[in-house]
């Protein structure tokens, strides 16, 4: 269901550029969705890069994998287009799946999918929370533990600013304007 929401969600868009952390079903579906799709992947004993690269499905000179902890290789990497489509899967472990968005959401195009895997973890799911209120992204879905996000127009928020106090999920949480009365 994951998969056909995925094919859902893509139909009428023009998926020039996409990335994925992650390597697996979803990396076959991509090569027959994306011009150019990039998988930040790491092998490790699951043959997970393997076992895409030697299916029969897999739709060739699609796909290009950066391999390594997507902890190294996401903030070394060079994006040259902005992105149509990426799909967060990789490591779960706190502050992972929040540094991966950190460095993928600048490279969105507006009206990018963003899908994130595995809400159901709870480290995932405080970056699905935090998304869910954010200005920049409206969800579109969600199908069993994946979420569907849309980039909005809405401005990007700087990604070496601080600005906390105008992210809607800090404002929800700690009002800026009581507090200061309570020090003040």
């Amino acid at each position: 269901s994951v998969l056909s929401a995925l094919v859902r969600h893509t139909q009428g868009r023009q998926i020039n550029d996409s990335i994925e952390t992650g390597s697996g079903k979803t990396t076959l579906l991509l090569s027959h969705i994306s011009k150019r799709h990039t998988v930040f992947a790491v092998d490790g004993g699951t043959n997970s890069i393997t076992a895409v690269r030697t299916s029969p499905i897999l739709r060739p000179g699609i796909i290009s994998y950066v391999e390594g902890p997507t902890q190294q290789t996401l903030p070394t990497h060079k994006f040259d287009h902005k992105l149509q489509l990426a799909l967060l899967d990789g490591p779960h472990a706190y502050p992972f799946p929040e540094l991966e968005y950190y460095f993928v959401y600048p490279h969105l195009a507006t009206d990018a999918l963003l899908i994130i895997d595995d809400i159901n973890i709870p480290t995932v799911r405080r970056l699905f929370e935090f998304l869910v209120e954010d200005e920049m992204f409206d969800l579109l879905d969600v199908v069993w533990d994946t979420a569907f996000f849309l980039r909005t127009g809405a401005p990007m928020f700087c990604p070496t600013g601080d600005g906390w106090s105008r992210q809607r999920f800090n404002r929800r949480r700690f009002p800026v304007e009581s507090w200061s009365r309570r020090i003040g």
